[in-house]
């Protein structure tokens, strides 16, 4: 008997400064340009790249501090939120349409999968940060009186940058580069010494 495989749900979250989500929707409409999964964008990529370039536009011209340009540039920052919302729909459908190839449509749209709830309790997890290019990390604790050390990487392991120490199993990493996939690892210090690197995980900044 054949196991139905569980539906992935696709997340977008977009960031709310407006430098931030430029980058981050020319990242995704770079993604999808000519790959196989997206045969038909919806909306066209053409149409996002348009309301890139609207926002772009605007945002600069509030600089100027001229009248309107504020208004202006809240509705152009409306635009572009809806297409890549649209997008995100679209993403959904192929998603729907392909599950056994659901999570690597996902990671080539540079969008992430939501998490199913599940009552186990992971020894690594990455989460969203509470701003644009942070992510937050939980391990599971050793003990009351260990330490703990971070890395990351944004070229799958070539280099390993380190981030502070904390005295509790969690931290949040700042300034990670937007749109990519960063991979994370972190390892106790006991009285004894350093224990060994954890599994590596990895997770798509926003």
């Amino acid at each position: 008997m054949k196991t139905k495989t569980p539906r992935t749900t696709v997340t977008l979250r977009l960031p709310l400064h407006v430098p931030d989500l430029i980058k981050l929707a020319q990242a995704v409409v770079q993604a999808l340009t000519g790959n196989a999964h997206f045969p038909t964008p919806v909306p066209p990529l053409a149409a996002v790249s348009t309301a890139i370039a609207n926002l772009d536009a605007a945002e600069t011209a509030t600089k100027t501090r001229a009248k309107g340009t504020i208004e202006i540039r809240d509705a152009a920052y409306t635009a572009l939120v809806k297409a890549m919302r649209d997008l995100k729909v679209y993403v959904q459908g192929v998603c729907d349409a392909n599950p056994d190839q659901a999570p690597t449509i996902v990671a080539s749209a540079l969008m992430n999968v939501r998490k199913a709830t599940v009552r186990t309790k992971h020894d690594f997890i990455a989460k969203h940060g509470p701003t644009s290019g942070s992510v937050h990390l939980v391990a599971k604790a050793i003990s009351h009186r260990s330490a703990y050390e971070w890395q990351w990487t944004p070229d799958g392991g070539k280099t390993w940058n380190a981030a502070p120490a904390t005295l509790q199993a969690k931290t949040t990493i700042v300034g990670l580069p937007l749109s990519v996939n960063c991979s994370f690892r972190y390892r106790p210090v006991l009285k004894t010494g350093e224990a060994d690197w954890s599994q590596v995980i990895s997770f798509i900044v926003q």
